[in-house]
């Protein structure tokens, strides 16, 4: 899911929010969007979490992606905290 917080936030222009499966999954989908990032010349200036925690953030500044496994984007539900920030896409 990609989200415009623009016209919500100051912490960034874009938030992609996305799930994994399981904790192996999930440092997958980090470590592979470090390395595109990285070909592009980009590095994210922090990240947090850990797939064990459930939730990794990537901090690009103008986009903040954020991993989750199942249970924890339950619980923390993003999607709702940033409901007035406009869909860009949403795959499924």
């Amino acid at each position: 899911m990609l989200l415009d917080v623009r016209s919500v936030s100051l912490l960034a222009d874009y938030f992609i929010i996305c799930s994994a499966d399981t904790e192996r999954q999930m440092r997958a989908v980090a470590d592979d969007v470090v390395e595109r990032g990285t070909e592009f010349g980009h590095k994210p200036s922090r990240v947090e979490g850990s797939a064990s925690s459930g939730w990794m953030v990537l901090d690009y500044s103008t986009v903040i992606v954020h991993v989750f496994l199942p249970q924890q984007r339950d619980y923390y539900q993003l999607e709702e905290l940033w409901s007035d920030a406009p869909l860009v896409v949403r795959v499924q």
